[in-house]
């Protein structure tokens, strides 16, 4: 009898530890990803006050319009460079490509970069950045542009998901340096797609 009661203490006890750790919030593995992280107190951007708060950055409904194909075109002949970012940081980039895409019937160009800094780091070998602003951006989405991550492509083509558009970390917290999206990578349409604006507390 004592056994049973004990089991029983010890199911109730689960059920509610349980209850207690709420699920991670995202339809999609890349947005659980994401929410996982900012949660995270060794991993988060977020000030200590909206991380405590936090439930999950605010996404657009995925949609699978806004996973494109694009021609690459490499550019191998370019000179590097210092890119702003919203410190007094000047980072050095070589812009790697340049994109081509239809998007909802409209044709676009992005250019892609890549740190020359970045890549020294393991893992980050083959890593290219590809910034953008559109026209969500002050409105539904975060006013300086978001970023999407690439690997340089093997062959000519590749997939850009703008569904996993996120914000740069300045976004959240001012005390981050972050590179401002080149004004050539501004994209004269709706970017319905990724990570919102962020409400801070």
């Amino acid at each position: 009898m004592r056994i049973l009661i004990v089991l029983f203490v010890l199911s109730i006890t689960l059920i509610s530890c349980a209850q207690k750790k709420r699920a991670i919030k995202g339809e999609t593995e890349f947005q659980r990803e994401l929410n996982a992280e900012y949660k995270d107190v060794t991993a988060s951007p977020l000030k200590e006050k909206d991380r405590k708060a936090f439930e999950g950055l605010d996404f657009y409904k995925f949609d699978s319009t806004y996973v494109v194909k694009a021609q690459f075109k490499r550019t191998p002949n370019e000179q590097s460079f210092k890119m702003k970012t919203t410190t007094a940081r000047l980072p050095v980039y070589v812009k790697y490509g340049e994109l081509e895409f239809i998007l909802k019937g409209e044709n676009f160009n992005l250019n892609i970069y890549q740190n020359l800094g970045l890549i020294e780091d393991e893992g980050f070998e083959d890593y290219l950045f590809l910034p953008f602003l559109d026209e969500t951006n002050g409105f539904e989405s975060y006013g300086g542009g978001r970023y999407i991550d690439a690997r340089i492509p093997i062959a000519d083509s590749i997939i850009i998901d703008f569904n996993k558009a996120y914000n740069p970390y300045c976004a959240y917290n001012d005390k981050y340096s972050c590179p401002i999206v080149p004004r050539v990578n501004y994209l004269r349409t709706r970017i319905e797609a990724g990570v919102k604006v962020f409400k801070k507390h």
